[in-house]
């Protein structure tokens, strides 16, 4: 195991051509790096990518894989259900083992200067890293995605990046650095094709609109069908089994089902309390979804 671990979990507006994805991959491929998982989803056109390694391996990497992706996703052409603002949207450090939140901010700021320098695209630091209150939240940063960056940032000081001057990359836009704790990504599917339902649940289980705590949640049409999409901020805080049975509750006082629910990248073991309906309703759930076991199998597996 490294000294030091941190994970990495970029996200790209692309999550049609899985070329594009594999070449950014590839990119990230540096020594005392470890590729623990790749997602994509067509109705968000976005990829998911999670990687693990030493702190400075891991900021390496994630600095190619915005440069390849600066190369490849062209902004003005992307359309997905998913809010963008970047080729390379956002790109988290989050503390594993041997490191702290504060050692992953000084990662993220190092990562976010590199982007500017080496490929001009303009870098917000956001989560533990942001440099005012009001850049702790990622939604305020995207808030009028690409498109209503593009035409503020050189007018608004407010929307001035913390590197990089006033201006997008005019086809890679600009990207957000950040360093957080583990977030889980976990989206419900409903038995409907009425996305206002799914709108609904998610404005009474996320926090800003008065749910509940470390959940942000928005409502997408996903594969046909109503899906409320989350991310759990701190699962130690609020656990994910109580976050399925409230949106269950919601859905039910809707007039609505769940039919299953997915995990998108890893979870850590410590959030996977015993919760056989959490287990039955999550479609892709096995062990290899388990943050350490995957860490420990692709480990042995290039030790070989």
């Amino acid at each position: 195991m490294p000294n030091t671990l941190v994970e990495c979990v970029p996200n790209f507006s692309e999550g049609r051509d899985s070329a594009k994805i594999a070449a950014i991959v590839e990119a990230m491929q540096v020594p005392g790096v470890y590729l623990l998982d790749r997602e994509m989803d067509a109705d968000h056109n976005r990829a998911v990518i999670t990687l693990a390694g030493e702190r400075e391996a891991i900021a390496e990497a994630a600095i190619r894989g915005v440069g390849k992706a600066a190369e490849l996703i062209d902004l003005t052409q992307h359309q997905g259900a998913h809010p963008r603002m970047g080729a390379a949207d956002v790109v988290p450090f989050i503390p594993i083992d041997g490191v702290t939140l504060e050692e992953c901010v000084a990662t993220a700021r190092h990562a976010g200067a590199e982007i500017w320098k080496r490929f001009q695209i303009p870098v917000y630091l956001y989560e533990a890293a942001a440099t005012t209150p009001e850049r702790k939240n990622l939604e305020n940063i995207r808030r009028g995605q690409f498109e209503g960056i593009r035409d503020e940032i050189a007018m608004n000081p407010a929307r001035c990046p913390d590197f990089g001057e006033p201006r997008v990359h005019p086809t890679a836009g600009a990207t957000a650095v950040g360093a957080r704790k583990f977030l889980i990504a976990y989206n419900i599917f409903l038995n409907t094709r009425d996305v206002e339902i799914a709108r609904k649940i998610a404005r009474a289980v996320r926090f800003s609109s008065g749910g509940l705590p470390c959940v942000k949640a928005a409502g997408f049409l996903v594969r046909g069908m109503a899906q409320v999409s989350m991310n759990l901020t701190d699962f130690e805080q609020m656990p994910v089994q109580r976050v399925f049975e409230f949106v269950k509750r919601e859905a039910e006082r809707c007039g609505v089902a769940m039919i299953s629910g997915e995990i998108v990248g890893l979870i850590p073991r410590l959030a996977l309390e015993p919760s056989a309906e959490w287990h039955q309703h999550v479609e892709n759930f096995d062990s290899s979804l388990i943050l350490e076991n995957r860490l420990a199998a692709v480990m042995k597996s290039q030790a070989k």
